[in-house]
């Protein structure tokens, strides 16, 4: 890919970033600007040069949300920032062309047009209008054929960020990693994992598969998993996975009665089953204490540990494995690479995340270069 490094001139000219600003927000307040941060060299790298630095990003799934206070918050870690309210037309392009030299312009959500998400020529068109030179910078949305991701490249001279690039490098060593190599891959829905398993079967050691998408493996193997969560996925799919000998599964669980969510996060009833003991009104919501001490065994012998999704019902407070499985991880000396929201906000809650050697910001993104080699938007970029 074409760097930003080779970019030839900067100075006062309107460059537009595609970057990663869906951070989450609460009561209008940015709590956790881990991506922001991420995002701010390359903006800091254009705007140190002159250039006028238009940034563009969506936020939340309802297309309803601002990034207005995004754009505050950004504000914060990096000077001259502005935030406007539209994201295209004559306003927009009068507020670019405003812009003063260094000066960074923070642009309403985009998915706020329907052109976002359907890729709509027109609408990628008034995108590329608002300036000269497109950067994409966004990493975690590149495997979504979006009018900001593969529409707006086609129309501009493009090159990628740092971010971009470092994602780009870092998970291309991590699908040829240094052995012994144990890959976790936890969260849910077998059919977003299906392609990354098969891929890691073949060149990592061990496989261990966590969360929720264990129970599919489970139910699988013939195991009763009471009333957790599981896919509606092709059995003989996940049984061919199954078959791979590299492939470990959890041995003991956390399991509840099947009850209320409330109840839920008070544990109410929780116990320790090894797999096997799970009774039809449980239901699993934590890998146990042997399963803990089994990854821990395998990440200590490992020289690269990869590792994506949680491998509990994070949100409900069941963290035990995941944050058991983080320290394991951070005193294992391998070369760590972990990827996932849930995943960075368990390891930044724990204060870890120095610890490890490159935290990715795509979830999805990271599991579909690693099983495909690329993403739709990194492949339309020039070379």
């Amino acid at each position: 890919m074409r760097s930003i490094r080779d970019i030839p001139l900067f100075e006062n000219i309107p460059i537009l970033v595609r970057t990663a600003l869906n951070v989450p927000i609460e009561n209008g307040k940015v709590v956790n600007d881990y991506r922001l941060r991420r995002a701010v060299p390359t903006i800091t790298f254009l705007s140190e040069r002159g250039a006028k630095v238009i940034l563009i990003s969506h936020i939340g799934e309802k297309g309803t949300e601002t990034l207005e206070p995004i754009a505050r918050a950004l504000g914060k870690l990096i000077p001259r920032v502005s935030f406007f309210s539209e994201t295209i037309g004559e306003r927009a392009r009068g507020a670019v062309r405003n812009l003063a030299p260094g000066s960074v312009l923070v642009l309403e959500n985009l998915r706020r047009d329907k052109g976002e998400v359907t890729n709509d020529r027109a609408f990628a068109k008034e995108l590329a209008a608002l300036a000269d030179i497109f950067v994409q910078d966004s990493f975690d949305t590149c495997h979504r054929p979006h009018a900001s991701i593969i529409g707006v490249p086609k129309l501009l001279p493009n090159y990628a960020g740092l971010l971009l690039e470092e994602e780009v490098e870092e998970l291309s060593r991590s699908l040829t990693p240094k052995h012994p190599a144990l890959a976790v891959i936890g969260g849910a829905k077998f059919s977003t994992k299906e392609a990354v398993l098969t891929a890691l079967l073949k060149t990592y050691d061990h496989v261990f598969v966590g969360g929720a998408l264990a129970n599919d493996f489970l139910k699988a193997s013939g195991h009763e998993v009471g009333k957790s969560l599981v896919s509606e996925a092709n059995e003989e799919n996940i049984k061919k996975i199954l078959a791979n000998p590299k492939l470990v599964v959890p041995i003991d669980s956390i399991v509840i009665p099947a009850t209320n969510t409330e109840e839920m996060r008070m544990r109410t009833g929780a116990r320790i089953a090894n797999i096997g003991e799970i009774q039809p009104n449980e239901v699993i919501l934590d890998h146990g204490p042997e399963t803990s001490a089994l990854l821990k065994s395998l990440a200590q012998k490992t020289k690269t540990i990869l590792w994506n999704g949680p491998l509990g019902n994070y949100e409900h407070g069941f963290t035990d494995a995941t944050d058991a499985f983080a320290h394991t991880v951070a005193d294992s000396g391998a070369r760590s690479v972990i990827g996932g929201g849930d995943t960075i906000a368990a390891i930044e809650t724990l204060n870890l995340l120095p610890r490890f050697s490159f935290i990715s910001t795509g979830g999805g993104a990271m599991l579909d270069l690693l099983a495909k080699g690329t993403l739709p938007g990194i492949d339309v970029l020039s070379y």
